[in-house]
């Protein structure tokens, strides 16, 4: 079996500078791993303090950074000035936490409405015999009682506005509701 050799470390290209004259430099190979490595020793509390001031939980934070230098070692070539490479990972920091964020936000909005509790299908068949009982002795009313009951309990309307729209005084409005509700009463009492 053949052994594989490690291949010694490659030293990291010289930028050109305007010195230079920038035509005869080598061109930079990027950020290197090591400087990369350093960079997450020195400055990952910084970035997870950065992440804390636009995040709520600290799982989240730890999250992002984590993802922000994954990034950063993914692209590292790109990142021609390892001296731009704290300045790439904050940016990154940062762009990563709004994307949580607005994440949070349409989860929110997405979410649906809790169901209300439901009835019991013996409350929801009580409920329809006393509604059908509550008609049947509506029925059973004089005309001015169960119009002044409609309008007053069900269509919510003051008392006066009930005078006013069957053309009939307050008083009467009062005296025809009391003697409507209390033949309801006694009709719903009664045994079916």
């Amino acid at each position: 079996m053949p052994v594989i050799a490690p291949m010694p470390a490659a030293r990291p290209a010289r930028i050109p500078s305007q010195r230079d004259g920038g035509a005869d430099g080598v061109v930079a190979a990027g950020t290197t791993v090591d400087h990369l490595t350093e960079t997450y020793r020195a400055h990952y509390r910084s970035l997870l303090g950065l992440a804390a001031l636009l995040l709520d939980d600290t799982a989240s934070c730890e999250d992002v950074v984590q993802e922000a230098f994954i990034r950063v070692h993914s692209a590292r070539k790109r990142v021609r000035d390892p001296e731009k490479t704290l300045a790439y990972l904050r940016q990154t920091v940062v762009n990563l936490s709004r994307s949580a964020l607005r994440r949070r936000i349409l989860g929110l909005k997405l979410l649906s409405k809790p169901m209300p509790d439901m009835a019991s299908a013996e409350e929801g068949a009580y409920d329809l015999l006393e509604r059908d009982s509550l008609i049947k002795a509506m029925k059973g009313l004089q005309r001015r009682q169960r119009e002044v009951l409609v309008l007053r309990y069900f269509a919510d309307m003051t008392e006066a506005q009930v005078a006013s729209t069957l053309g009939i005084s307050l008083g009467s409005v009062k005296a025809y509701g009391s003697r409507g509700i209390a033949a309801l009463r006694v009709a719903m009492e009664a045994p079916v």
